[in-house]
């Protein structure tokens, strides 16, 4: 989950240039969003109960009905975006290019 947040922020926050500006996103429509963009495929009251597990743990924060990454959850969420980082690249250059290209020859066999 925290991952995922941490994941919209930043995407969502490429899209505006100003810098004085952030988006913000409450529980319930990271929720939908979670589900409908299948992230997830628990059920909403588990997602909530995670998020209130993050809360918790001072992780994400809850400031005018609206979702936020503290100080920790977003180091906490960079340390899991860094670990992913070489299979995220894996599967992206997989996907751009027939991996087959990479090599002079792929040997078929019989099964």
């Amino acid at each position: 989950m925290l991952y995922s947040l941490g994941k919209w922020f930043e995407e969502a926050n490429k899209k505006i240039k100003n810098k004085n500006l952030q988006v913000s996103i409450s529980k319930s429509l990271f929720i939908e969003l979670a589900l409908n963009a299948g992230f997830t495929k628990k059920q909403k009251r588990t997602l909530y109960k995670n998020l209130e597990t993050l809360g918790k743990k001072k992780l994400i924060s809850y400031k005018n009905k609206e979702l936020e990454l503290t100080k920790k959850g977003n180091k906490l969420f960079l340390e899991i975006k860094n670990d992913l980082k070489p299979y995220i690249q894996v599967y992206k250059k997989l996907k751009e290019k027939n991996p087959n290209s990479y090599t002079r020859k792929v040997q078929t066999v019989f099964k």
